[in-house]
């Protein structure tokens, strides 16, 4: 199975980003966590994103908060998917980052889930592996199926609790 990039700008992402990893180990998804700024260290960036499919990634999230060109700066080294997470940081609680990140030129994509999303862009990155692997759809059905049947049962419970006739 091909391993997903995790790339931050700085490591006072990781609180965010961290949540991207449970979903990742559930799924039995390998992963690899870096810390690359678009701004500090373009080069490395460069190197590091030019050579992912080459080092066996398959797909790349990429967290960044406020001018949040990490991600943009990465897809335009590679042609892997790229995942942004919008960081919520700054006095524009995300919204910079947000629009920065979702904000590509044609040919140039980014994937964007919401401000903080990590949960989903872990989800996403697992879905494109699942592309060509028939065990991981497997398991994102079955937690899709459990995330349902969570759902049944609470209603259940507040129905049966709530519910006067």
């Amino acid at each position: 199975m091909k391993k997903v990039a995790i790339v931050m700008g700085s490591d006072s992402d990781l609180p965010v980003v961290e949540k991207a990893f449970g979903v990742l180990d559930e799924l039995g998804v390998p992963y690899e966590v870096h810390v690359f700024s678009a701004h500090r260290t373009p080069m490395e960036t460069k190197a590091f994103s030019s050579h992912a499919k080459m080092n066996g990634f398959g797909a790349i999230i990429a967290a960044a908060g406020m001018a949040a060109h990490l991600a943009g700066a990465i897809a335009a080294n590679t042609v892997l998917p790229v995942i942004g997470i919008p960081v919520k940081s700054g006095p524009l609680g995300g919204m910079d980052a947000l629009l920065s990140t979702c904000m590509m030129p044609p040919g140039i994509p980014v994937a964007t889930v919401g401000v903080d999303g990590a949960k989903n862009a872990a989800y996403l990155a697992a879905q494109i592996l699942a592309v060509e692997d028939d065990e991981l759809t497997g398991k994102l059905m079955r937690t899709r199926a459990e995330a349902a049947a969570n759902v049944i049962e609470k209603d259940r419970k507040l129905s049966e609790k709530y519910n006067r006739e």
